[in-house]
């Protein structure tokens, strides 16, 4: 198979030459690497011409083009007609050596797969054979592994509001298990979203299917709005053995006011992209969780010693919160 690969950048020249230093290390290389540069500056322009990699295409874009996901349709209007593949990849990301090659292997054994993305590894979580111990309530188990839940997920468990639905399916009032509680088992498993920092598709299936506007510059959550839309046209997949690290580099991210807006409304946008009416329950539900979030946030004021960005975002969150009732 050939396939392209597409790194959306802005602000983050450090981060970059990172990532590509890791793709080059890869056992398989991409047929052509775009990177679409939606910087203020010039610095990445300026790093990448010290910089030798090979295929490479740099695009350096205009205000109508800057934005993640406009950058991302700009770039997959410039792959070439004869790849098979498309790859996303964030630019603060690490490969293993071996992530291109394990993606395109899951293609050839699933050829039903329009899109299949990768696995986030986190040193920060600690995954364990189920057998080696009973579940306890604080834990989470799947496909005989368990980790903990985490705080927030554990308050939601004591209230009934945790999603009984696999990891990377979303349940009718949202608000489901990430990706990232796919256990590092090495297995394929069946998902309606992934990631954003390591996605992939089939060029010929998705050429077509363009990154929503509605999410201007950062674009939280625009991966998932993008998947779901693509799952109702086939399969997608996870490949836990497609392995890579994500460092979220804090260059280029929005004020946590902006931020907590963006978590409310982006997150009311992507409900609504797969459950365009839910049901009242669904809603109720979907309302309780928001606001039981919201309030966790606020509590971190207390707990946390980056009290003044805590509280700024759950301003935000109550900003957007007290609107989404006006919206249809």
């Amino acid at each position: 198979m050939k396939f392209g690969l597409i790194i959306c950048t802005f602000e983050r020249a450090t981060a970059l030459l990172r990532v590509l230093d890791s793709v080059k290390a890869q056992a398989v290389y991409p047929n052509q690497i775009l990177i679409i540069d939606g910087s203020l500056t010039h610095n990445t322009k300026e790093a990448l011409q010290a910089y030798s990699i090979p295929n490479l295409d740099y695009y350096y874009v205009q205000e109508k083009h800057r934005g993640l996901t406009r950058q991302r349709n700009f770039g997959i209007a410039k792959l070439s007609s004869e790849l098979d593949i498309a790859f996303f990849l964030d630019d603060d990301v690490d490969l293993v050596s071996d992530y291109f090659e394990n993606i395109l292997d899951t293609y050839k054994n699933y050829p039903d797969a329009l899109g299949v993305g990768g696995y986030i590894l986190d040193d920060s979580i600690n995954w364990q054979k189920a057998e080696n111990g009973p579940v306890l309530y604080d834990e989470y188990e799947f496909d005989g592994w368990k980790r903990k839940l985490g705080s927030r997920n554990v308050l939601r468990k004591k209230l009934n509001l945790l999603s009984d639905c696999a990891p990377g399916i979303m349940p009718a009032f949202s608000n489901g298990f990430s990706i990232g509680f796919l256990p590092p088992s090495g297995k394929t498993y069946s998902v309606e979203f992934f990631i954003g920092c390591a996605m992939s598709f089939r060029i010929s299936k998705v050429k077509n299917i363009k990154f929503s506007n509605y999410f201007e510059g950062y674009g939280l959550y625009e991966d998932m709005e993008y998947c779901l839309r693509v799952s109702k046209l086939g399969q997608l997949y996870v490949n836990t053995s497609a392995r890579l690290y994500h460092y979220h580099d804090p260059d280029g991210r929005p004020n946590q006011f902006r931020y907590g807006k963006m978590v409310i409304e982006n997150g009311w946008h992507v409900w609504r992209t797969k459950y365009e009416k839910p049901s009242l329950k669904a809603r109720l539900k979907w309302y309780k969780i928001a606001y039981l979030l919201t309030f966790v946030r606020l509590s971190n004021v207390f707990s946390t010693s980056k009290r003044q960005e805590a509280f700024t975002e759950f301003l935000g969150r109550m900003r957007a919160l007290l609107a989404t009732p006006f919206k249809h």
